[in-house]
Formats: C-alpha cells, sequence, structure tokens
C-alpha cells in the first residue's frame, strides 16, 4: 500500500516524481496510468492511484505550456444556482475579472463538502489562476489539495477563524443573533423557523435560537427541509408548522425564497399577514421589497461581495508576495423592517 509522501509540505506541489516514488514505479508508469489506464496492469494502476491520494498530487494538464504562462480562468463554486441569493455577487465577480481578461468556470457544489471534492479534483488539472469557494466548510482533502497547489483562493459569503487564504463574507452567527434581537424588540415571544439543511442556513439558525433561550423565549418549532430553496418547499414549511399548530407568532426563514412560499401558503389558506402571522426572511432578494406584504428580511451586499472577491484575486495573481498580508473582509449586513414583520 501507498504511504504518504515524507517530503511533501503544506505550500509544497507534489510532482509526478514523488507519486513515482511512493508508489515504487518510474514517473513514466505514473503517467501512462493517469493518462491511459487501461494500459496498465490492475495492481500497477491501483498502487498508483493510492500514491496520488496519499501525496495530493493534482496532474497538471497545462504542463505543455510555458511556467510563467496563466489559464486566465477563474473557478467559482456555488452550492446552487435553484435561487438567486447568490446572482448579484457572481453577476458582480463575473463582470469584474471579464474586464481583466478572464473567463470564469461555475462548478455547483449542492451543498456538499463531497461534491465540492469532486469539482476540485476535476478544475484543479486546469490549472486556473484563481479559485472561489462559497462558505468555509470543505472536506480534509480538499484542505490539502488547495494548501498544496498555491493558486490563489478566496472563500466568500462567510467568515472563520482559521480560512484558507483569503476571506470575504460576514458572519452567520450575527445574522442569526441580530434578527432574535429585532424579534424581541418587536415583542414576538412565539417564534418558528423554516430552514434548509445547508450548513451556513443552520448556524443562522441555531444563533437565533440560542440568543432566544438567553431570553427566556424557546421557539415553537423548526421546520428542516432538504435544499435548494424554492417557493414549493417554503409552502411545504409553514404547511407543517400550521398543520401542527406550531408556527407562532412569527415564521423565520433561512432564504427570501422560502419566506416566498410561505406568503403564498399562508394566503392560500386564509392567515394574514403580519396580523395572524409575521414573516421574516434572508437575503434581500430583488423581489422582496414586491412582495404582499413587502418582505422584512436581512440585507446581504451582494455586489461588494463578488467585487472584493475579484480585487483580492486580481490583487494576488498579479502579486504573490500579497500573501503575507491575506484579505480578511467583513462586509456586514442589515435588518430590513418591511410590512410582513
Amino acid at each position: 500500500m501507498a504511504k504518504r509522501c515524507s517530503s511533501s509540505r503544506a505550500g509544497t506541489t507534489p510532482t509526478l516524481i514523488d507519486v513515482a516514488r511512493v508508489a515504487g514505479v518510474s514517473p513514466i508508469t505514473v503517467s501512462r496510468t493517469l493518462g491511459r489506464p487501461e494500459a496498465v496492469a490492475p495492481a500497477t494502476r491501483r498502487r498508483v492511484l493510492e500514491a496520488v491520494r496519499a501525496t495530493a498530487y493534482v496532474p497538471n494538464l497545462a504542463a505543455g505550456s510555458l511556467a510563467s504562462s496563466r489559464s486566465r480562468l477563474v473557478a467559482i463554486f456555488l452550492p446552487t444556482i435553484a435561487n438567486s441569493i447568490f446572482a448579484d455577487t457572481v453577476q458582480a465577480l463575473t463582470e469584474r475579472l471579464a474586464v481583466a481578461g478572464y473567463q470564469t468556470l461555475l462548478g455547483l457544489t449542492g451543498y456538499s463538502a463531497e461534491q465540492e471534492e469532486r469539482l476540485l479534483e476535476a478544475v484543479l488539472g486546469r490549472r486556473p489562476d484563481g479559485i472561489v469557494l462559497t462558505g468555509t466548510e470543505h472536506s480534509q482533502v480538499s484542505r490539502e489539495r488547495l494548501a498544496r497547489v498555491g493558486i490563489p483562493l478566496v472563500e466568500a459569503w462567510d467568515l472563520c477563524a482559521k480560512p484558507l487564504d483569503m476571506l470575504v463574507g460576514f458572519s452567520h452567527e450575527a445574522v442569526g443573533a441580530a434578527v432574535a434581537q429585532y424579534l424581541l424588540g418587536k415583542g414576538y415571544r412565539r417564534v418558528s423557523l423554516v430552514s434548509l439543511d445547508d450548513p451556513r442556513g443552520l448556524r443562522r439558525c441555531n444563533s437565533l435560537i440560542a440568543t432566544l433561550a438567553g431570553h427566556g423565549v424557546a421557539p415553537l418549532a423548526t421546520a428542516l427541509l432538504p435544499a435548494p430553496a424554492t417557493l414549493a418547499v417554503g409552502r411545504e414549511g409553514l404547511a407543517r408548522l400550521l398543520d401542527a399548530g406550531a408556527a407562532g407568532e412569527v415564521v423565520v426563514c433561512s432564504s427570501d425564497t422560502l419566506a416566498q412560499g410561505v406568503l403564498a401558503e399562508a394566503a392560500s389558506r386564509g392567515v394574514r399577514v403580519p396580523d395572524d402571522l409575521a414573516v421574516m426572511g434572508f437575503g434581500d432578494l430583488s423581489c422582496a421589497a414586491h412582495c404582499h406584504p413587502p418582505l422584512s428580511t436581512v440585507r446581504i451586499d451582494g455586489p461588494r461581495i463578488g467585487n472584493a472577491v475579484a480585487e483580492a484575486l486580481l490583487a494576488r495573481i498579479a502579486e504573490p508576495a500579497l500573501a503575507r498580508t491575506p484579505l480578511r473582509l467583513d462586509v456586514g449586513f442589515e435588518v430590513v423592517e418591511r410590512g410582513s414583520a
């Protein structure tokens, strides 16, 4: 069985020769295994692939080009495009990169660290000049690969204590706490939640619950639903709460899309918003101000995130030494009061 290459270390890109040494074969055998696996004996192929995993080696599909050349490609990983919560960020990011002569490649992770890992394996071989990841939760394999390849990287839409490289986002825990304080200030005490099972949405909900608990308020119920967010999912969430008699005075939703579904379900059942039931969203989508009633929500400055991510990548690509002073930008958020709460 292949053993981990002792010469590999964070910041050092493993080579084909490293893989050959760990596997106990020649470099040409490694190359043949990766390029024409059918031409290699099964036992040898297994040894080579184990060595690839042990060394976190990423094949360079552009190896024939000059070392100083650039792919002019930036890879952007998003959880979903089923709703428009990331649209403003991606629009600003791609437009700024296009002005600088960069094209973008979009990958969808489906809120899965394992899917993100598979996408990275496919994309890193193309040697993009930059990578943008949504969130800060990744598999250990992804972390090791990204640490070794040295490609400029920005994690967006989140904050954490130990980012992989550059970071542009906001605190989901702070959002949850702020929404709880807002609701308490409005006099709400019977609170329920409709949330997706995505990690960042759950962090907002858990922070909201903890803040309410600190004031002696326990949420009545949480309707937890699978991603992605759709109006149908929001309707199902409120239906569950109403059927259980657990909707309370206000329903807090983990996205504006879910909140719109809640509004639709409430209207279909003759539940008046906000007289019978208040509704709170997250994201301040372009349609939030035009719902009936207009949706109270949390505004995130998506264009600012997109522009900041683009500028950070372009600056790092132009001057790699900037890695000594990595970017940590908290763009904050704003609780927006409208007619639904």
